[in-house]
């Protein structure tokens, strides 16, 4: 299964990478956007792409 690896620390729960995702992947946490529904991930990158601090650095296949 491929997913989004997200550093929190560097995530400033903007909400640019939620809404860049086709397949409703990721959602906001309290602190930084979160990981929800993996199995829908299609590692197409956009999240990775849209993140404006870079705090996506990979799509992780498990």
């Amino acid at each position: 299964m491929a997913h989004p690896v997200i550093d929190a620390e560097a995530c400033v729960s903007c909400g640019v990478c939620v809404d860049a995702c086709p397949c409703d992947v990721l959602e906001l946490g309290d602190n930084s956007a979160e990981v929800v529904n993996g199995e829908n991930c299609i590692a197409c990158g956009q999240c990775m792409e849209a993140c404006p601090t870079g705090a996506i650095t990979e799509i992780a296949e498990d």
